[in-house]
């Protein structure tokens, strides 16, 4: 289990993250939503060590949680120049020699002789979510790892991260496209201005849009202007 209690991220006088608690069963998928700015990658950041909080507590099992049992696909990722999509998996492979880059790439059917940079959006997106299988962590972090993809590969993944729960990985996922989330997740967690304001289980998904709607006080306005 994953148990974060009490946090706090501030940048300079901007608190980010306050008093944020959740906590995410182990071989479960959980997902994250909430407007831009309501602190999801500032969580995801703060979870795999690149920000530091000033208070709380962040635990795995009971233990300090610390990058080594966690892979993290950032939204937009970090590619070397002149370095082919064979080579940057390489980087990687070298950690888990067992994993098959020809047997995914089947599935993915990236040009892996090509220099990156040659890369479409959703390719590069391909490449690094490969590369996050190849480590085999407990943990993944996915931040929005659907943008950019086709219709194809999209249910590809949604696949994936269904094998990967059932092999005890312990999901945390963030999406704009609610039927992303409530297609694969156990459970949704919606952050407002940098805490957990509320998460549902499945039974509530089909309200969750509506809840969310409701939260900002959006709904009433929308309406207004339509008519």
């Amino acid at each position: 289990m994953i148990e974060i209690e009490n946090l706090f991220v501030q940048f300079q006088h901007k608190i980010v993250l306050h008093d944020l608690s959740l906590r995410i069963e182990t071989g479960t998928i959980h997902g994250l939503v909430g407007l831009n700015g309501s602190g999801k990658t500032t969580l995801f950041n703060t979870l795999f060590g690149l920000l530091n909080a000033q208070q709380g507590s962040m635990t795995y099992q009971k233990q300090p949680l610390r990058n080594q049992f966690i892979a993290y696909l950032e939204t937009q990722n970090y590619f070397y120049a002149y370095l082919t999509g064979k080579e940057y998996l390489a980087l990687f492979q070298s950690q888990n020699p067992a994993f098959d880059i020809a047997k995914w790439n089947e599935i993915f059917m990236l040009p892996l002789h090509q220099l990156i940079e040659g890369y479409s959006t959703g390719m590069k997106k391909k490449l690094a979510f490969m590369a996050i299988l190849c480590l085999d962590k407990p943990i993944l972090l996915l931040d929005e790892p659907f943008n950019g993809l086709d219709m194809e590969t999209n249910q590809q993944m949604k696949l994936i991260i269904k094998q990967l729960r059932e092999k005890q990985k312990t999901i945390l996922i963030t999406s704009h496209i609610m039927e992303s989330l409530t297609t694969i997740c156990d459970s949704i967690s919606y952050l407002k201005e940098g805490k957990v304001e509320f998460t549902t289980g499945k039974a509530e998904f089909a309200g969750l849009e509506h809840r969310i709607f409701k939260e900002q006080n959006q709904m009433d306005l929308i309406k207004d202007l339509l008519d």
